[in-house]
C-alpha cells in the first residue's frame, strides 16, 4: 500500500479547509441557497462551482505541463455516470446540501448537515460492498479513458479556455441587477 507524504497530505487537507472557507463565505454552503438553485431561482452555486473547476483545470493542466504531476484519467463509463448523476442529484435534492457544501456547512456548525455527511460515509460503506456485484452492469458501455480535447483532436487549453469563458460570462449575468 501507497502511502504519501504527510507534506503532501497536510497540503490536500489545508486546500479542503480553505475551500470550504470560501464555499461559506460566498453563501453558497447554506441549505437555502442548495434549494434556490434547485428551483432555479439563484445561479450563485453553478457559477462558484464551475469556477472552481476552471480554476482547477488551469490549475492541473498547468502542474501537469510543469511535470509535477500525472494525469489519471478514469474511464467513461456512461452507466455508471448516469446512474452515478442520479443518485447524487436525488441527495442533494432531499438533503439541500451537496457533498462539498455539507460538509462546509458542518464546518461552520450546521447541524443540519451532519445527517448528510452520515450519509455520504453509510452510502460509500454500501456502495464498496455491493460493487463487486454491479461491476460488470456499471461498466457496461465501458469508452475507455477519454477526454474532449482527444476525441476532438484539439489542445486542451481552447477547452479550459471555453469553459473559463463560459463561467465569467455566467457571474457577469448573475452580477446584473
Amino acid at each position: 500500500m501507497r502511502v504519501d507524504p504527510i507534506g503532501k497530505l497536510l497540503l490536500g487537507l489545508g486546500t479542503g479547509v480553505a475551500f470550504g472557507a470560501l464555499l461559506e463565505k460566498g453563501g453558497v454552503a447554506r441549505h437555502d441557497m442548495i434549494v434556490r438553485q434547485l428551483l432555479l431561482h439563484d445561479g450563485r452555486v453553478a457559477t462558484v462551482m464551475g469556477t472552481a473547476a476552471a480554476v482547477g483545470a488551469v490549475g492541473v493542466y498547468a502542474l501537469e505541463r510543469a511535470g509535477k504531476t500525472q494525469l489519471s484519467v478514469k474511464p467513461l463509463q456512461p452507466v455508471a455516470i448516469v446512474g452515478g448523476g442520479v443518485l447524487f442529484g436525488a441527495g442533494v435534492a432531499l438533503l439541500g446540501y451537496c457533498p462539498g457544501t455539507s460538509l462546509a456547512a458542518v464546518g461552520a456548525g450546521r447541524r443540519d448537515a451532519v445527517a448528510g455527511v452520515l450519509g455520504m460515509l453509510a452510502g460509500a460503506v454500501v456502495f464498496t460492498w455491493l460493487y463487486p456485484r454491479f461491476k460488470a452492469q456499471l461498466e457496461a458501455g465501458n469508452q475507455g479513458k477519454v477526454t474532449l480535447p482527444e476525441v476532438t483532436r484539439t489542445p486542451r487549453w481552447p477547452w479550459i479556455a471555453g469553459l473559463s469563458a463560459l463561467i465569467a460570462g455566467r457571474a457577469a449575468l448573475e452580477a446584473r441587477p
